[in-house]
């Protein structure tokens, strides 16, 4: 079982520690996490994302990071994002190497959403909720940094004007705060570094 090579989850976790992360307090919105799971397959960088059922309360059939509404004995949003990663997907925390916290978001449902980027090994022996899970989908993060798979979109929501961004991955379409998320962190990653070898194998 094999990670993303050290050198960059370390430059990762430098660079998510280094900087100033945008936190958002609003009282009367719920808090929630999600996980930003990385792992190695075949030699390069992927990260893993879930499809939402039709059973799921908010985004029914939206892909998105395993995560979900912090409770009352979640020491911390990281714990959140483990123990919903667990529930959700069968990702055990103990398998999770955290690599740092990326800005909180605000969603349309009215919750804010701390992103927790963390690395597991792979292969690894997912059990999946069939009430919340229709299908895992592994994106290589070579693609994802594709511009040629990224599109802005400006649509008209409750009469104000926004811009969405959205990632196209085979039928697959990431959007809404879930590609925000995802934009943030491929930011991240500085242009020199975009076709090394992490990503894929030369």
């Amino acid at each position: 079982m094999e990670f993303c090579k050290q050198e960059f989850v370390e430059e990762i976790r430098s660079l998510l520690a280094n900087r100033q992360r945008k936190v958002v307090d609003h009282l009367s919105f719920a808090r929630a996490a999600v996980l930003v799971p990385l792992f190695n397959k075949n030699g390069s960088c992927h990260l893993l994302f879930t499809k939402r059922t039709d059973l799921v309360k908010y985004h029914k059939g939206e892909i998105s990071f395993p995560g979900g509404m912090a409770d009352d004995n979640d020491l911390n949003l990281e714990k959140t994002a483990l123990r919903e990663a667990d529930e959700e997907i069968g990702l055990k925390e103990k398998d999770v190497q955290i690599v740092g916290l990326l800005d909180d978001i605000i969603t349309v449902t009215q919750f804010i959403v701390t992103p927790v980027v963390g690395l597991f090994p792979y292969p690894y022996p997912f059990q999946t909720s069939q009430i919340e899970i229709a299908e895992l989908i592994e994106v290589p993060l070579s693609l994802l940094l594709d511009q040629g798979n990224f599109s802005e979109r400006e649509i008209t929501r409750a009469g104000r004007r926004e811009i969405v961004f959205a990632y196209q991955y085979g039928e697959h379409i990431i959007w809404g705060a879930t590609a925000r998320i995802l934009k943030q962190f491929l930011d991240l990653i500085p242009l020199s570094k975009r076709s090394w070898e992490p990503f894929s194998k030369q």
